[in-house]
């Protein structure tokens, strides 16, 4: 049976974690939402049930809803 090899990851560096702040920096901006008590659980099981991270589901969301509004 061949050798496995072991994994030379030791966590994430500085230089990775200044590469990562750079990009989100350049590329993304964030928008806060607040739901009532209990809603965030049930709108990231959906969002899972329909293989996606909340992030993407609620982006996808306000596309949709962006779309039909346009179309009125």
């Amino acid at each position: 049976m061949p050798e496995e090899k072991k994994s030379t990851y030791n966590g994430q560096t500085e230089a990775r974690r200044r590469a990562s702040a750079k990009y989100l920096k350049e590329s993304v901006e964030d928008i806060r939402i607040r739901v009532p008590k209990g809603q965030k659980s049930i709108i990231k099981t959906h969002a899972s049930n329909m293989n996606e991270s909340l992030n993407a589901f609620v982006v996808r969301a306000i596309d949709e809803a962006m779309q039909r509004d346009s179309n009125k």
